[in-house]
């Protein structure tokens, strides 16, 4: 009994401070970093302002936070193994201290497309302590976002309001998903069970989306689309930030197949 006491306690100690130490590194981040690094775009904003706008629609200079954590832990670059929880810390803080010490863009770890945007960065020195913590900001940045944000489902009721959807989707930069559904759908229970309710897909819908969930048998669809609505449930239509049709797809999916779908409409 002693022993399972010992364990519980040492866990909890460990939880308590990885937390500590990602508050600490975010505080290190907003009080050092944040004046230059600009904080949360989403990834769908990102891309057509690179790769489509030429960079005329954000004019960075220098990566945003959530791109920096996103080349660190999950890039093709990134560094350190995913495998290796000890290592990869080290790993990290290594390469935060090599870099700012000698910031060449030859070994930054952004995306090549991206780096003739950017802005030759001055050297900066930062401390193990700091590195350290800056390591646990990056590691916790993603899970922490999920955390303090809400699921990315919504259900409609009677009364919502098409035009406050439209401003929250143009003020986000995200595209619309309506999940037509009804108390009485088999499949579609099992796909909010087996699919929709899963991290990867909540993630993926949550970066570029705003998802709206209608029981079509008690509230009308939104954005007239009821007149492209054919009764099946479930039936998922895409719209634009404007709220205007692109896709519509009817029936359940597996995971795989509806990560595609989430791809093929950004």
């Amino acid at each position: 009994m002693i022993r399972k006491g010992y364990f519980l306690l040492f866990f909890i100690f460990l939880v308590v401070n990885l937390n500590a130490d990602f508050k600490e590194g975010e505080t290190l981040f907003k009080d050092k970093c944040s004046s230059c690094h600009k904080s949360y775009i989403s990834f769908k904003k990102l891309k057509e302002n690179f790769f489509e706008r030429n960079n005329t629609l954000l004019n960075l200079t220098i990566p945003t936070e959530n791109m920096l954590a996103w080349a660190i832990m999950e890039s093709s670059k990134k560094i350190g193994d995913p495998n290796d929880p000890d290592m990869r810390p080290i790993e990290i803080e290594e390469y935060l201290k090599n870099y700012l010490a000698n910031p060449d863009l030859n070994d930054s770890i952004c995306d090549a497309h991206i780096l003739k945007y950017y802005k030759k960065k001055e050297p900066m020195e930062i401390s193990d302590e700091e590195a350290e913590l800056l390591a646990q900001y990056f590691m916790g940045y993603k899970k922490n976002r999920l955390k303090n944000n809400p699921k990315p489902v919504k259900i409609l009721t009677k009364d919502y309001d098409e035009k406050e959807i439209l401003e929250k989707a143009v003020k986000e930069g995200k595209q619309i998903i309506v999940f037509a559904t009804s108390q009485t759908c088999y499949f579609c229970k099992k796909m909010k069970k087996e699919v929709l309710s899963l991290t990867e897909v909540e993630e993926a819908i949550n970066e570029d989306f705003i998802f709206l969930e209608v029981d079509v048998d008690f509230v009308k669809l939104p954005f007239d689309l009821k007149k492209h609505f054919k009764g099946m449930t479930p039936t998922f239509f895409f719209l634009t930030t404007g709220g205007e049709l692109l896709h519509t797809y009817p029936g359940a999916w597996v995971k795989k197949d509806f990560l595609q779908i989430l791809k093929e409409n950004l």
